[in-house]
């Protein structure tokens, strides 16, 4: 069973494996579609920020290019979420509740998730850790039926409760 006809959100470090595994834009959103059904793919703002800076930061011409190539067909492919007002304040909300109990996640994390949240997606990460502490996702028992789907697309989806 798919997330059935809800959404997926990009984490910039799913996107980051599927590059460096040879993967191109579109066959990461074939993979999606695949492994969970009906999902619309969503990016957020936010990640094209941390590709653009992963671009920047290539040690190599040839990896520097294969980069700024898979952003580019990546902006090609999926229309990318603005930070709109109702994010940000989401956003502050859930970064002053967690800090108010000693918690901290990286504001790109809490904007990627806070994008996910609004639209009632998912996120597919690698860093599942940062997106369970948000108050909002389900955690590690609810994501049995999506687990195995997503092995094969090698994304971890975590999924908006609200």
């Amino acid at each position: 069973m798919g997330l059935g006809g809800v959404g997926i959100v990009l984490d910039s470090t799913a996107l980051i494996a599927a590059e460096r595994a040879g993967k191109n834009p579109r066959g990461v959103i074939e993979e999606i579609a695949e492994a969970l059904g009906d999902t619309e793919a969503a990016l957020s703002v936010v990640t094209i920020i941390e590709l653009a800076h992963g671009i920047e930061r290539a040690n190599t011409n040839e990896r520097r290019t294969t980069r700024d190539r898979f952003l580019h067909e990546l902006l090609a492919e999926i229309t990318p979420e603005p930070v709109t007002v109702p994010i940000a304040f989401r956003a502050g909300k859930l970064d002053g509740s967690l800090q108010a109990v000693g918690t901290r996640i990286a504001l790109g994390d809490l904007l990627i998730g806070a994008t996910a949240l609004e639209l009632g997606y998912a996120v597919a990460t690698h860093n599942v850790r940062h997106f369970q502490m948000i108050p909002g996702f389900f955690g590690e028992a609810a994501l049995e039926d999506n687990r195995r789907a997503a092995r094969s697309a090698r994304l971890t989806p975590v999924r908006a409760t609200a």
